[in-house]
């Protein structure tokens, strides 16, 4: 369980951490792009053995799946970047979190690596989560997104799959290519594939539009990697604990870390909340009790 609660707490100064960009000026793309090389050389610091990673088999299917999981963080982020200026912050957050429908539905029909067998209480639960993350992302949004047309639309569609895809992919090739040990070896070998990409996609920025990238930015995301190094690292040990059951683990990951942002949110930036996020918050609790309630009866 502590594994669970790590997972929520550095997920949750993740998002902290970017609340700020903004106060201090950091390009949020640039930051994110830096995390990842923070995350690799905390991987390195935490394997018991670091020559495992430089001596890995680059072109070998786990490798290459791994590396490819990495392209996929930044695919996921740049997709985040467009819905929330072309379609809205809402559809960006609704489009995010409901994604967690993709892993769970894969956990539970098509690998089977369920730690339990799921009952009707269960599956409200999982149905009661999605409600809760829906209602606690609704916001008023100003005007500048009321002329959305063509493809503009289609973004959260794409953030949505992308996004679910990601987490159904962490849960796969962890569970199907490395042992509980390996959590640190499997983080930065898929860093580095964020790294590669998002490195080449900066360059690319930096040649064709001019873009500058400031010493803030940078610092800005070797700060940010910290964080979202052990969020990922903690989640991969909670999904080893649960066995790899995605169906368990999402929707609680889900709704603890937002429950944890919302509080800390209004305590820190003093945001309020709408009377739709506020029931959203109930329904979070609720939905953690029916997705869990064998685990809470058998701990009393």
């Amino acid at each position: 369980m502590i594994n669970f609660i790590l997972a929520v707490v550095f997920t949750v100064s993740l998002y902290l951490i970017m609340r700020s960009f903004t106060k201090y000026r950091v390009n949020p793309l640039h930051a994110v792009i830096f995390n990842y090389y923070t995350c690799v050389a905390m991987g390195l610091a935490l394997m018991p053995d670091p020559s495992h990673y430089f001596s890995a088999n680059w072109t070998s299917t786990p490798t290459l799946l791994t590396l490819a999981l990495g392209t996929m963080f930044v695919i996921v982020f740049v997709l985040i970047g467009f819905t929330t200026t072309k379609v809205g912050v809402t559809a960006a957050s609704l489009a995010g979190n409901m994604s967690l429908v993709i892993p769970v539905l894969f956990g539970l029909f098509v690998f089977k690596n369920n730690n339990k067998d799921f009952t009707f209480l269960n599956y409200m639960g999982l149905f009661v989560a999605l409600l809760a993350l829906a209602f606690s992302t609704i916001k008023k949004e100003g005007s500048n997104h009321s002329t959305k047309t063509g493809w503009v639309l289609f973004l959260p569609v794409l953030l949505f799959l992308g996004s679910g895809t990601n987490n159904t992919l962490i849960n796969y090739v962890s569970a199907t290519f490395y042992r509980p040990e390996q959590s640190a070896l499997f983080t930065a070998l898929a860093c580095t594939g964020a790294i590669l990409v998002g490195t080449v996609f900066l360059i690319f920025k930096v040649l064709t539009a001019n873009e500058k990238v400031s010493l803030r930015s940078i610092v800005g995301g070797l700060i940010l990697g910290i964080p979202n190094f052990l969020s990922f690292y903690f989640l991969l040990g909670a999904l080893s604990d649960f066995g790899n059951s995605a169906a368990f683990v999402f929707p609680i990951y889900n709704v603890l870390s937002m429950l944890m942002s919302a509080f800390l949110a209004w305590i820190l930036f003093r945001e309020t909340l709408q009377p739709l996020n506020k029931l959203g918050l109930v329904l979070a609790v609720a939905a953690i009790f029916l997705i869990s309630y064998q685990e809470i009866l058998d701990a009393f």
